[in-house]
């Protein structure tokens, strides 16, 4: 699978990974742009932004909560894993557009989460934040301060949280290797991050079943999923 670029791959210093909802579709979470994606089902300006946030919160919540327990429910797959124990053999960076925290609970150690986290939570008004991992019983949940309460994620129309976002841009910059997970390249400005890699004369890995707007860019595409390439990839370093 990875024969044509082993011995780069193996002097690799730092790995960088860009991960999107298809690596945790194969946790049972559903993406938002495939065929059985979240966004058919409803109308994503009804849903993740602030406006529609503030016109119905306790339609958002509801369907943040049922999020959150499907997220709560579901377990890192081999996909995960594989980037996990890929630490004990080399530099690993993931940059992630998944908001579910399933990178690091498979232990991963290095994850920053381009549009944050559906575990967290933010007060619309004061300075709380907290991670929150049970049910919410009261629709909208409210803060200490008596303002909603929202998730601390990332919805259309808001910018990506900047140091995370810069720190980011350095590490695609800076690494030998990059490898693209599941995600379909669509959503700006995480699709800009191969460029980085690109510029610095990184290597770009695709893995996806399904070719994307960037596989022409990628020094390697590979159709399947991430839980059956990556732990190949990762016995690459095992000899």
């Amino acid at each position: 699978m990875f024969e044509s670029i082993t011995k780069k791959l193996r002097d690799a210093k730092k790995i960088v990974f860009v991960t999107g909802a298809g690596i945790s579709q194969e946790s049972g979470i559903p993406t938002f742009r495939g065929k059985d994606g979240l966004w058919r089902n409803y109308d994503p300006m009804k849903l993740a932004t602030i406006d529609a946030f503030y016109d119905d919160p306790e339609l958002v919540w509801e369907w943040y909560n049922e999020r959150r327990k499907n997220i709560f429910s579901a377990e890192p797959n081999l996909g995960h894993r594989a980037i996990a124990e890929l630490e004990k053999f080399v530099k690993v960076i993931v940059l992630t557009q998944n908001i579910d925290g399933l990178h690091q609970r498979a232990a991963s150690t290095e994850v920053l989460e381009l549009h944050g986290s559906i575990v967290k939570i933010k007060c619309t008004v004061c300075d709380f934040k907290s991670e929150i991992l049970t049910e919410f019983v009261d629709i909208p949940p409210l803060c200490k301060c008596g303002n909603i309460l929202r998730p601390d994620v990332v919805w259309f129309g808001e910018s990506l949280p900047q140091e995370i976002w810069q720190h980011a841009m350095i590490h695609a910059s800076k690494c030998d290797v990059m490898i693209v997970a599941g995600t379909s390249l669509v959503v700006s400005p995480a699709n800009t991050l191969p460029i980085y890699a690109k510029q610095n004369e990184a290597i770009l890995i695709e893995i996806n079943p399904e070719k994307t707007i960037m596989s022409s860019d990628m020094d390697l595409s590979i159709r399947n999923t991430s839980a059956v390439a990556l732990p190949e990839f990762v016995s690459i370093f095992k000899v």
